[in-house]
């Protein structure tokens, strides 16, 4: 791998002393501190700053359905690795920061797909991928998340109508940083260095097609990530990032590469929305009723702003679809928790009555 050869140093990979703190905090003087550079559906491979080790879980993580699992980004606590050996992930560190979203379909769990970040890159194409809705979520999770949101339009040497794509995005994302780019030509691109400081870790989302991996190649000044065309219909592109990976740059921040994302669901993100529609958090202090839902409550600021035509219809619309969304999470949530809470009871009862089956009380014994 890439990674046995390039020199590398815990500091190098973002260590300091909070992890340092945290790492103690473990009394596990048998284990050492390391970082998850790429996941894959077969392995994970860590950094010690000596070497990349391929590392597993513990046979207890396997065995335990609630076990959280380490991702790209986490700092992990690992025994042993040395030679050709795999190395145990005996624990994950207390993440800072992580971007998350519900997994797809039916279940509710949360997928956590990329830790300890300090900001959130945004990728979005300025063709037919652009959709104000879709980053509107994408920055909600990022909020919720503790990431900081940057918006990257790229592909802005095929756009007409860049600054007002921009103004777009402004009005869409108030707070975010929103940047022009072009990943192919590399204008713009160097607007991106004071997000990539020594020992920060930024991570890349967004869409297929959208140019994540030639801008990475860009930033990285060489063809590390392979990269593939987009249809000429609907600007979709074909997944070139099959695993999510972490890379150090040249000027010593860290870039944690994901593949395209088809849907992001929110997960626990509730505080994010207030984040990223602070506007409408701010009109919401004008409604009559503090617990006001802005739909049919009288007096309502919010609908009123929107009737005056101080806040855009769809921007309120996307509020309240977010908000819908996040409550019908917390309820699945809740309802989950109450159906596992009364199957370990279920299963404790049954482990309880075979004690007693097989083990009858001793009877004058012990007398």
């Amino acid at each position: 791998m890439p990674f046995r050869r390039q020199v590398m140093t815990l500091h190098i990979l973002g260590w300091n002393a909070h992890w340092a703190a945290q790492q103690d905090a473990l009394a596990r003087p048998d284990t050492r501190p390391a970082r998850v550079l790429q996941q894959a559906r077969t392995r994970t491979l860590v950094h010690d700053g000596e070497a990349g080790i391929a590392a597993i879980l513990p046979g207890r993580a396997h065995a335990d359905p609630d076990a959280e699992w380490p991702v790209v980004g986490d700092w992990v606590a690992i025994r042993g690795g040395g030679a050709d050996d795999l190395a145990v992930i005996e624990a994950i560190l207390p993440r800072r920061t992580a971007f998350a979203r519900k997994v797809p379909g039916a279940v509710t769990r949360e997928q956590v797909l990329a830790a300890n970040l300090d900001v959130l890159f945004i990728v979005s194409g300025l063709d037919g991928d652009f959709n104000l809705r879709r980053l509107e979520r994408f920055v909600s999770q990022a909020w919720a998340g503790g990431a900081t949101p940057v918006v990257l339009l790229n592909k802005a040497d095929a756009c007409d109508d860049v600054d007002g794509r921009r103004l777009a995005v402004e009005l869409a994302a108030p707070g975010v940083d929103v940047l022009p780019l072009s990943a192919r030509s590399g204008e713009g691109v160097d607007a991106l260095t004071p997000y990539l400081a020594p020992g920060r870790t930024v991570a890349l989302v967004g869409s297929s097609g959208v140019g994540k991996s030639t801008l990475v190649n860009r930033l990285l000044g060489y063809e590390r990530m392979a990269t593939g065309g987009v249809r000429e219909d609907d600007s979709r592109g074909r997944h070139t990032t099959s695993h999510r990976e972490l890379v150090p740059l040249p000027g010593g921040g860290l870039l944690i590469d994901t593949p395209g994302l088809r849907e992001v669901q929110l997960w626990d993100a509730g505080d994010g929305i207030a984040h990223a529609f602070s506007e409408i958090e701010g009109l919401a202090s004008g409604c009559r009723y503090r617990d006001c839902a802005h739909v049919h409550e009288p007096s309502c600021a919010v609908r009123e702003a929107v009737e005056r035509g101080d806040l855009a219809a769809d921007r309120y619309e996307s509020y309240l679809k977010l908000q819908r969304e996040a409550a019908y999470l917390d309820a699945r949530q809740e309802e989950s928790t109450r159906q596992r809470e009364r199957q370990q009871g279920k299963e404790m009862s049954q482990r309880i009555r075979e004690i007693e089956r097989y083990h009858p009380k001793r009877r004058g014994r012990d007398r």
